[in-house]
């Protein structure tokens, strides 16, 4: 979990409950005024300890990273740890923002080709999108560096910047907290993947219009709106094509909270203040 995230949850999930599954967790008190949490340590590359960390929680926001753990990382930790999360929750309803990286597409790179972080991440988003629930995926520029004028957040779709560095776009780690968040409880952001960037001005206020002019991912498709086709399932290994195929279709996950998407006719769940959040 990034750095500012657990302030946010927990200022919004109000006395709920907030799963933590980094080893040694310790709870954060939140901004003034805001009810204290409870927290669940578990880890997401042990499913045993999943089920315990899970159990009655209303979303999951996605932090995961192992910069620096190599290709086995990336697949235990970016891959293994969004598989292993999803499959503890099993038939339960539970709304996912999930937090990639910009450039994730572009599997030719020197990161790339060293650690194949990016594909390992790839393959996480289309498990989210394979799972049938409702999710919202955001790929966050280069982390804090951005100038202290640059807060007016942009969203872009595509994922066409492949420079690698951050000429990319950069933007605060708390903004990357407060859209994660933000976004479960959004109509506007339901099934839709975006690459986040700051550029010079104002933070906004309404998140509903920020979200709204964005194209959801085709219905069916493990891939984001306007992704270069690059990663052909057929040459997907046949562990990863396994699980895809267990997760998709494996069920409707409804519960009280459903809505209507007014695009689509269906129903998915929102994420509203008092329900319970789970972060990793």
């Amino acid at each position: 979990m990034q750095p500012g995230a657990s302030d946010v949850l927990l200022s919004r999930s109000r006395s709920g409950r907030v799963p933590d599954t980094r080893p040694g967790a310790r709870l954060r008190q939140g901004p003034a005024g805001a009810a204290r949490g409870e927290i669940v340590v578990g880890d997401v590359t042990r499913p045993d300890a999943l089920p315990a960390a899970v159990a009655g929680i209303d979303a999951v926001v996605f932090t995961l990273g192992s910069d620096g753990a190599g290709r086995m990382g990336a697949e235990t930790v970016d891959y293994g740890g969004v598989r292993n999360v999803l499959i503890a929750l099993g038939a339960q309803p539970a709304r996912i923002a999930l937090m990639t990286s910009i450039g994730v597409t572009n599997r030719a790179g020197a990161y790339n080709q060293a650690t194949e972080a990016h594909d390992w991440k790839r393959r996480s988003e289309r498990l989210v999108r394979a799972s049938g629930r409702p999710y919202t995926i955001v790929r966050p520029g280069w982390f804090d560096y951005n100038q202290r004028d640059e807060l007016r957040l942009v969203l872009l779709q595509g994922d066409t910047r492949w420079a690698g560095d951050p000429s990319d776009g950069a933007v605060a780690r708390r903004q990357i907290a407060q859209v994660l968040v933000r976004s479960l409880g959004s109509d506007a952001a339901v099934r839709k993947t975006f690459e986040l960037v700051a550029e010079r001005g104002p933070a906004p206020e309404d998140f509903d219009i920020l979200f709204a002019p964005l194209q959801a991912d085709p219905h069916g498709s493990l891939d984001g709106a306007h992704d270069v086709k690059n990663m052909p399932l057929t040459d997907e290994p046949q562990q990863v094509r396994d699980e895809l195929r267990e997760l998709r279709g494996s069920g409707r996950h409804r519960g009280r909270q459903a809505r209507t998407d007014p695009d689509h006719g269906r129903t998915y769940n929102a994420v509203f203040p008092g329900d319970r959040v789970a972060t990793t």
